[in-house]
């Protein structure tokens, strides 16, 4: 090892780039999604997990820490690996404080696994100043790194726990948009003389907040996308479709001096809008074919007034593009949209 090996100094060089580029890119840059590594690490690991369970959605569940773990464990290595490749490169960088015999592969793989995380144990001895700038460079990129890793760990379960509250206030409401429109519905109020949607603005407004906090963490953490909930009631790719077509049904399947005020059913519609423009960063691609349109007589069989199949029709073609995002997300998720047989319920 006592010959200059320019070519291990090269690709040291670029392994060490290319993972600070890609830990950066992930931890720090909020707009930026996941870096060019851990962005096909994620995709690879999904795609094999949902082939190789058959959409099972226990195992499913599974993928969301998986990934994540092998995230921290690919920056490790690389770094790892890179800084070896390095010292390896040099002109005997390393010789043992024992024996003063230049360091071999087992060698510096030894030394910069102590010095990523500590500050060596004194087997080794850099042979130059350059070499000993070098070990401290080794000793801050695992210090720094290691940091910048836990704190993205922390955020992400954070934001999990925060998707699963807002698919649990949705799916609470109701399992379709139907159910949900029915379930806001209180034809009693009529006798009052109020409108049989009051109490839903709130409700309503929390969501949406909810659901644009969602977006900005998925736009900022895209691993989210891959932490599967086993149940359907904490999913969140099945809560963004509901709560949406929910919207649809308020602004275009009921008549106009019966539906929600407009101006809160945008605001709303506005954070779904957010949280579809993740999507190409997670890699989710919309549908071919635009999700089933919701059924009106599910609503007139509870006495929810609705326009024509007709006119609502009509008003679904214009959200068609929309609409098939909606069914990507749940396609992606491994769910099924519509739900199956059971009217209220979330089968896969």
């Amino acid at each position: 090892m006592g010959d200059m090996q320019p070519l291990s100094l090269f690709a040291g060089a670029v392994v060490l780039l290319a993972v600070i580029v890609d830990i950066l890119w992930t931890t720090l840059w909020v707009d930026g999604g996941s870096g060019p590594l851990s962005g096909r690490l994620t995709t690879t690991v999904w795609q094999g997990l949902r082939l190789g369970s058959r959409d099972d959605s226990r195992a499913l569940s599974l993928a969301g820490p998986l990934i994540l773990a092998l995230t921290l464990a690919l920056w490790i290595a690389l770094l790892w690996i890179g800084w070896t490749l390095l010292f390896a490169g040099g002109r005997v960088a390393l010789v043992s404080a024992h024996t003063g015999e230049p360091a071999d592969w087992s060698g510096y793989l030894y030394y910069v696994a102590y010095t990523m995380f500590t500050n060596g144990n004194g087997d080794y001895t850099p042979t130059s100043a350059t070499w000993e700038l070098a070990s401290s460079f080794t000793t801050a990129t695992g210090m720094a790194f290691v940091t910048l890793g836990v704190s993205y760990v922390l955020a992400v379960l954070g934001a999990v726990s925060e998707k699963r509250s807002f698919a649990s206030d949705v799916t609470g409401l109701g399992k379709r948009s139907e159910a949900f429109v029915r379930t806001s519905w209180n034809e009693n109020t009529r006798t009052n003389g109020d409108d049989p949607l009051d109490g839903l603005d709130l409700p309503l407004e929390s969501m949406a907040s909810q659901l644009s906090l969602l977006a900005e963490q998925h736009k900022s953490y895209p691993i989210l996308h891959y932490y599967h909930s086993e149940s359907g009631d904490e999913a969140s790719a099945m809560a963004v479709p509901i709560l949406d077509e929910a919207l649809t049904l308020y602004r275009y399947g009921l008549p106009d001096d019966e539906g929600l005020d407009p101006a809160l059913v945008e605001n709303a519609r506005s954070s779904t809008e957010s949280y579809l423009e993740t999507l190409d960063a997670a890699f989710i691609e919309p549908s071919e074919e635009p999700p089933p349109e919701p059924d009106l007589d599910r609503l007139r069989k509870e006495g929810v007034p609705t326009v024509s199949d007709e006119a609502f029709a009509t008003s679904l073609e214009d959200l068609s593009d929309r609409r098939r995002k909606l069914l990507g997300i749940v396609r992606a998720d491994a769910w099924e949209w519509p739900p199956g047989d059971d009217e209220d319920g979330v089968t896969r």
